[in-house]
């Protein structure tokens, strides 16, 4: 989805999905007293969750990352287009921050730190940035963790990236969906869907996050955004 402006008189709706009930009424108690954030619903295991998004379509799903997380975002790929996930969970590592970014997450917040972090991420996601830990970031490209580890794809093919298909690199590495690198273009979803079909095989990548990768280490584009 577009990023939407924040204003004083938006409220950003909410799904706290988490197997332990004292975890959901402790998040719910946290956001209820703060001004633009509603909790609109909440789930105990990961079919609650799918279904409950799928019925509420939050702005905004805390999703526990033992739930299993991870595995509930893969089964709802695509079906919540406009939702932005936000991962709870006790540990952060730079696997699975790739692991959830792979899985278009925009955020992960350590339990530990929930009163300190989560309506700062909240609101951060809601505008289109990334939040890891206890930072925001930008961009896709900015909330990929420093790392030697190179692109997944075993073997690079001649890049030969057309003009518009750099420009694409570009919108996934500030993070955009294909909706919303549609409208900047002015072209249909299935026209994005190509452009990145043809980038993946020109790239040898297979997902968002490896063209990211390529795209840092390859100096694809001009800045890192």
């Amino acid at each position: 989805m577009a990023s939407p402006e924040l204003s004083k008189t938006m409220t950003i709706r909410v799904l706290v999905a988490d197997q332990h009930p004292v975890i959901r009424i402790g998040v719910e108690n946290l956001l209820q007293s703060e001004s633009g954030i509603q909790v609109v619903g909440e789930a105990g295991d990961s079919d609650q969750a799918i279904a409950k998004t799928l019925e509420l379509c939050p702005d905004v799903l805390l999703l526990a990352l033992n739930l299993p997380g991870l595995e509930t975002m893969r089964n709802m790929a695509d079906m919540s287009p406009d939702t932005r996930t936000i991962l709870l969970t006790n540990s952060i590592s730079k696997q699975e921050i790739l692991q959830a970014l792979d899985l278009s997450a925009h955020g992960l917040v350590l339990k530990e730190a929930l009163i300190k972090n989560l309506t700062s991420a909240i609101r951060a996601v809601f505008a289109g940035k990334y939040w890891i830990g206890d930072r925001r970031a930008t961009s896709l490209a900015e909330a990929i963790p420093t790392t030697n580890q190179k692109p997944p794809a075993a073997e690079k093919k001649a890049i030969g990236l057309t003009p518009r298909e750099l420009e694409v690199v570009g919108c996934v590495l500030k993070g955009s969906s294909n909706r919303d690198i549609a409208q900047q273009f002015q072209l249909s979803e299935e026209t994005v869907k190509r452009h990145l079909s043809n980038i993946f095989e020109k790239t040898g990548v297979s997902t968002r996050l490896e063209l990211a990768l390529y795209a840092i280490e390859h100096q694809l584009v001009a800045s890192r955004y």
